[in-house]
Parts: structure tokens; sequence; C-alpha cells
């Protein structure tokens, strides 16, 4: 009986876990299309018409204020690869902006204001998932030469009396708690209005200036605010905890249940233009991983 309570708990707080990493991840009014350039035809598949809003153009539901995911602007990672995928469809892009909290998927995607939602984690229960695009993990990040360099995982004893910044009710803050950490930890709130606040953004400044000594956060916040701090900063991929909920997940777009040749195409896109699609993620700093969690390295796409 322990061990059936044990594997249930077990199962929430990875699902709870899966919910944060979509909140995490940036997938979220209706804006005017843009046209993508016309490289090539189309791959040939089935008549999508029934499936799409508009089969002439790629509808995408997105964050207008969440960088490095989303924004109006076309300024993160999600728009870069949404834009690509545009181009390869020779399709217009057009966007569903709504913010990245409860309500977002049953609002834009399950509404049908829009076809797909980018950065969605696989296995989601609230929308079907492509095949992923890529796989990365809640990260640390630190300043090198402060005593914590090679450290990579939350139970190193070096962060015994360091002050830890953390996303509160994410599956690091779990992690902490379960080390007896979270006297030294500072929380930073996980729904913020993105268009004036970013938790990301403020525990980096944050590191920046001594008021913590390690950060915590989702690997491509952590890798895209990190690069403020320069040369100086280390980003370390949470590969090695057990025990408690995963910190690593696979991303990929959400679609409709319905929509299962929409699906393959996109499958197929992702299947042929994953060197582009890791190029550009790695522009923004996010940490890349394989199936085994080490650690893929590519060269970064120019913006």
């Amino acid at each position: 009986m322990a061990n059936a309570a044990t594997s249930g708990w077990r199962k929430l707080l990875n699902r709870f876990a899966a919910l944060v990493a979509l909140i995490h991840s940036g997938a979220c009014l209706a804006q005017a299309p843009t046209r993508a350039p016309a490289t090539e035809a189309a791959p040939p598949a089935a008549d999508l018409s029934i499936e799409l809003i508009d089969p002439k153009v790629l509808r995408v539901c997105a964050d207008p204020h969440n960088l490095p995911f989303s924004n109006e602007a076309g300024e993160g990672f999600e728009n870069k690869i949404a834009e690509l995928l545009a181009r390869k469809l020779d399709k217009s892009l057009a966007y569903t902006w709504y913010p990245n909290s409860v309500g977002f998927l049953r609002n834009t995607l399950n509404a049908h204001r829009c076809d797909v939602v980018m950065g969605f984690p696989q296995g989601g229960e609230l929308a079907q998932s492509t095949n992923p695009y890529y796989r990365t993990a809640y990260a640390l990040v630190y300043r090198r030469g402060t005593g914590l360099d090679g450290i990579d995982s939350i139970g190193d004893a070096r962060l015994k009396d360091k002050r830890i910044g953390v996303v509160a009710g994410t599956p690091p803050a779990t992690y902490l708690a379960m080390d007896s950490l979270l006297a030294h930890t500072k929380g930073y709130p996980l729904v913020v209005d993105t268009r004036v606040d970013s938790s990301g953004e403020a525990m980096i400044n944050d590191l920046a200036g001594g008021a913590i000594d390690i950060a915590m956060l989702w690997g491509p916040m952590a890798g895209y605010h990190a690069k403020r701090l320069g040369a100086d900063a280390a980003v370390v991929p949470l590969t090695r905890e057990t025990g408690g909920p995963r910190l690593a997940y696979h991303i990929a777009m959400g679609v409709r249940a319905a929509d299962q040749e929409w699906k393959r195409l996109l499958d197929r896109l992702v299947r042929e233009n994953q060197g582009e699609i890791s190029a550009i993620l790695a522009g923004y700093g996010v940490p890349l991983l394989d199936e085994n969690d080490r650690p893929i390295t590519v060269p970064a796409a120019a913006k």
C-alpha cells in the first residue's frame, strides 16, 4: 500500500511539473497576416482545409510579451521557428496573441482562433503533441569564480550556505524542500503579468547584483537571461536529480486532437528541418539535451 501511495504521489508531482513546464515554455488578439517569403513548395499532404482555419495561413498562438519565447515584434525563438515553418509551407504567418496563463489553450487553440501552439511539452493533456523539436531541462545559473564551479546538482553540499533563487512552485523548488534548503531561498512568482514583469529577468538581475548566489530557472530562460552576465555566467542543466518531479522535458507543438493530417505534416517539417530549428534555439542560449541527458552543441543561427 505504501509503494502504491508513493507511486501515486510521484505521478501527481510529475503531472504538476508538466503543467509548470507548459506555463514556462512560452506557449499564447488577432493580427493581420504577414507574408512569409516563399522558398519552396509545401510538402505533399492530404487536404487540410477541414482541419485548419485557413489552409493558406500558418496561424500560431503565442504570448505577445514573453521573451525569449515570443513577442509581438517577432523577436523570440518561437517566432523564428514559426517563420521557418511558414517559409517551408509557403504560407503567410499570423498570430493570435493571448497571455500565457490559465485558460490559454481553451481561449485560443481549442476555440479555433489558431491552429498551432509553439512550445508545448510533449504529452501535455490539454492538446495533442507533435513530435518534439527539442529537449531541455531546468538549469542552474551562477557566476564562475564564486566558489560554485563544477556544481551540477541541487544536492551539492556547497548550496547549504548559499542564497538560492527559484521560481515558486516549479520542480526545482520541490528538490530544495527535499534537501532542506528553503531557509536560504528567495522565491519569485510563477505567474506574472508578462507585459510588465519577468521572474527570470528579476532573478538574473539579483544574481548579477549579488542578492543571490545561484539561480534555478527553466532552461530556455536560464540560457537567455544569463547572457547578460557575460563570459562569467555558467548555465548547467539539472540532470542528476532523482526521487522528485522530472526536470527535463521534450518540447513539441500543440495541435487539436482531431487534426491528424496537420500533426503529421508538422512532424515531417520538424524531422526535415531539425538542424535549422536547433541552430535557432542555440542562438538564444537554450541548453539542448539528447535522450541520455548529454549536452547537444550546434552552431547558432544568425539572428
